[in-house]
């Protein structure tokens, strides 16, 4: 059996096992855990997308939240119905064209990558002729920008008030369906010649613009793919929470991305997908630190942001013995797993015969 084949196979047999894993957390999983579930699929789809613009191409963007932003609010406001805006919109009425405006879900995900896709764009084509801190900067503020806008936008966005009541459409059928497309884009598109192109680029710029490479061009096309997925993370984790406002999209949520980009290794999509499952699921269960503790007659009282402490400290021990990552530049592939199987056990095997 060729590689390809085998690739497929066992490809269709993970999708299978994640279908059973999904119907079986459907039915048995309480909704504290399916809401974990579903958080860590929204992470990692963020996790890849902001990947793609640090990791692979090599530019140091801190701007991912004000793109959920634009996704979440987006999404919420297509989603959401005549009634359910008005009530929200008490303050000052919605603009005309909003108040009636409706969409289905999936249109409305899309919608909200598109736009953000297009704020990109604008930041992108004179942000991205910056480099290093000076990018990082820039893209900071543009980030934060928006989220001033949306603070002061009380007709469209309804303000500091926010959004409430939104459809709570986001499952994990959702949330893992639209991670596992995103996963499969972003590996047609590293193994492109345009994802050739991010990694010249990030390895040295001007060898790659010698080679023929349009810097320009391709930092912009990375910045605003990675944009539309977090536009379309972000629209998620607005259907998936029912409530939305301004400060929800600070620089802390875009630096929680940036930890899952950092953990899971810079150039790395499954290690984006791993870390994500270890920060999110790592995160609540360390929760249990800031509250009450009894064991038998004994009563530990909790201590607020200790779990904080604990999960920093836990972070940087990997950090300093994995520099690059849990994955560093590599993938999860499945020639790599069979033949760490194959090392660890079959050969402990032959030895002892």
């Amino acid at each position: 059996m060729n590689k390809k084949k085998q690739n497929l196979i066992l490809n269709l047999a993970a999708i299978l096992v994640l279908i059973l894993f999904l119907v079986f957390a459907n039915n048995q999983l309480g909704s504290y855990n399916i809401r974990i579930l579903n958080l860590c699929a929204i992470y990692a789809i963020l996790g890849m997308s902001m990947n793609l613009i640090n990791g692979f191409t090599g530019l140091f963007s801190l701007g991912h939240a004000g793109f959920m932003a634009i996704g979440a609010y987006t999404t919420a406001l297509l989603t959401m119905p005549p009634a359910v805006k008005e009530q929200n919109f008490f303050l000052e009425p919605i603009v005309t064209p909003l108040a009636h405006l409706n969409a289905p879900f999936p249109v409305a995900l899309l919608i909200g990558g598109f736009f953000a896709a297009l704020v990109a764009f604008l930041i992108g084509a004179p942000a991205l002729r910056l480099r290093g801190d000076y990018l990082a900067i820039a893209t900071l503020g543009f980030s934060e920008i928006i989220r001033i806008i949306f603070t002061n936008t009380q007709s469209i966005t309804n303000g500091a008030l926010g959004l409430k009541s939104i459809p709570g459409t986001t499952n994990l059928w959702w949330s893992y369906g639209t991670a596992l497309v995103t996963l499969y884009i972003m590996f047609a598109i590293i193994n492109s010649s345009y994802g050739k192109a991010f990694k010249a680029i990030r390895e040295d710029e001007i060898a790659a613009e010698s080679m023929g490479i349009s810097l320009f061009k391709h930092k912009v096309l990375a910045f605003v793919i990675g944009a539309f997925f977090a536009g379309v993370g972000g629209g998620l984790l607005a259907s998936l929470q029912g409530a939305i406002n301004p400060l929800m999209f600070r620089f802390i949520l875009t630096f929680n991305v940036v930890l899952i980009v950092v953990l899971g290794g810079m150039g790395s999509m499954t290690g984006s997908v791993i870390s994500a499952f270890v920060v999110t699921s790592g995160l609540e269960t360390l929760r249990v630190l800031d509250e009450s503790i009894r064991i038998g007659p004994i009563n530990i009282p909790g201590i607020p942001g200790l779990r904080m402490v604990v999960f920093s400290t836990l972070l940087m021990i990997v950090v300093i013995f994995f520099q690059n990552g849990l994955m560093g530049t590599s993938e999860l592939s499945w020639q790599r797993m069979i033949g760490f199987v194959q090392k660890r056990f079959f050969k402990k095997e032959v030895s002892s015969k």
